[in-house]
């Protein structure tokens, strides 16, 4: 699907296969001169009741007189003035319209949100066509059959060219994102999940280094290689490198949380939804996601992958509850609950990333059934002690429609990871245990400005719309798009 900027002109001439209008509430106006067939035709569906103009509705009329496109499509934007979020819900009800059309070129016209449609439309689109087929021999969901959309806009600005690029690279991570974080645990190992890094590698010129267990073990990597030793699987930790900055310039790091597939391990979760563990990888697809968009915008900054990747099984060989490892940092931890492995992993990878004496770390991780208790499935949890990165996450969440809510930290919290055993035990009481996960993390990022991105409530679906979403993918890219100054 390929997405441009078109000039806007007399629509009596456009000859598309859908001209898609915005229109404000109560839904007779298009706010446009150029419209004026536009308008008659909303008026006419407003008088018959049919259209009302409300956030999200819509209207399809079948080759309307005085304008060329074979389809008109109405979609209602609320009263003004119109929200991002607003723009993003009128956007995704037009592309749902039109998956159940046969419109190839598809033109888009909107009177005073050019800008917000260039940045939201590629992905509300690609959120449309996007369907899973990498293990399925037969498809019988409706097709979607657009191909071409172009933004009518009085100038193709800078500005708006550059928005629509960002959007069409965003969206192409979140596509990544989801495809990755879908496959069965069969099918994407931590030695797979390693083979795409190096395929995205390969395809946009980036650096990658993948280190198996003997290079762990090498390191010190305890608590890492105390999760995999359940499993059959060989453990990987793989580094991503984007090098668009000065040489001098710290790196960005972005961490992701690999675990191919959670059976809790020792701990063993219950049977019902299991099978939703293939997702516990979504921390490290994201991180993929972010790649791609990055190479694909080029952005003048550093930005480094750190993926520890690993199942987490309950063979004879597992960790045990009580077990004592030694993670990277020298740290001793004492493992009260395998299934709280996540944690694990990535306080290995964390301690790792002090090497590259970074300018922010952020790790991504489907770590805590807490979070979603406490979020749902709106926020993705923010965790940070730094203000300054807290609010530009928040604010890079807010702009790109990918929110995250601001959670505690605290050592009133850490209370709770003592242990008489060793420096400090994997979990604490049930209470709050989103925030007393991430005190776990803080343990390891001493060295610099950190934050921590717990996406179990946001990063799948469950039910009939059961799959991964692509968060937050498009929140790390904005965040990353602004520290870059692009």
């Amino acid at each position: 699907m390929k997405f441009s900027i078109a000039p806007l002109k007399a629509l009596a001439a456009l000859r598309s296969d859908a001209l898609v209008v915005f229109v404000h509430q109560p839904g007779s106006a298009s706010g446009l001169v150029e419209a004026a067939a536009v308008d008659a035709v909303a008026a006419e569906a407003v008088h018959d009741g049919d259209f009302s103009g409300a956030l999200g509705t819509t209207y399809l009329r079948q080759r309307p007189a005085g304008v060329g496109a074979r389809r008109l499509l109405l979609v209602g934007l609320g009263a003004a003035p119109v929200s991002a979020a607003a723009w993003g819900k009128a956007l995704a009800a037009a592309a749902a319209t039109l998956k159940g059309l046969g419109a190839a070129q598809v033109h888009l016209l909107a009177a005073d949100g050019e800008a917000s449609v260039a940045e939201l439309a590629p992905r509300a689109f690609a959120a449309a066509a996007y369907r899973y087929t990498a293990t399925r021999t037969a498809d019988a969901t409706p097709g979607w059959r657009v191909q071409s959309v172009q933004l009518l806009a009085r100038r193709a600005s800078a500005p708006l060219k550059a928005a629509l690029a960002r959007a069409e690279a965003m969206a192409a991570g979140v596509a990544l994102t989801r495809d990755i974080a879908n496959l069965p645990g069969n099918h994407c190992t931590p030695t797979r999940l390693a083979k795409f890094a190096q395929e995205l590698a390969k395809r946009h010129a980036l650096k990658v280094e993948v280190l198996g267990r003997a290079e762990l073990q090498r390191l010190g990597m305890g608590a890492l290689l105390a999760v995999a030793q359940g499993s059959a699987q060989p453990p990987r930790f793989i580094v991503l490198r984007y090098d668009g900055g000065g040489r001098r310039d710290a790196p960005h790091v972005l961490v992701g949380k690999g675990v191919t597939f959670d059976s809790g391990g020792i701990s063993l979760k219950p049977g019902a939804e299991m099978d939703e563990m293939k997702f516990d990888m979504s921390g490290a697809a994201s991180v993929l996601g972010c790649f791609e968009a990055i190479a694909r915008l080029r952005p003048k900054l550093n930005l480094i992958g750190l993926i520890p990747a690993t199942e987490n099984m309950p063979d004879g060989g597992a960790v045990k509850p009580g077990d004592v490892v030694t993670s990277l940092s020298g740290q001793t931890i004492e493992i009260l609950n395998t299934d709280a492995e996540g944690r694990l992993i990535l306080c290995d990878a964390l301690t790792y990333a002090e090497r590259f004496k970074p300018a922010s770390v952020i790790d991504i991780a489907t770590l805590t059934g807490a979070c979603v208790i406490a979020l749902g499935h709106v926020h993705s949890g923010l965790f940070s002690a730094d203000d300054a990165l807290a609010e530009a996450l928040l604010r890079a969440g807010a702009q790109a429609q990918d929110s995250c809510w601001r959670m505690p930290l605290g050592d009133d919290y850490a209370e709770g990871l003592k242990s008489n055993f060793a420096d400090v035990a994997n979990i604490a009481g049930r209470a709050a245990g989103s925030v007393t996960a991430a005190c776990f993390l803080q343990r390891f990022t001493k060295a610099y400005r950190w934050a921590h991105l717990d996406i179990a409530g946001t990063a799948w679906k469950s039910g009939a719309d059961k799959g991964a979403t692509g968060r937050p993918v498009a929140l790390l890219v904005q965040y990353l798009l602004g520290v870059a100054g692009a």
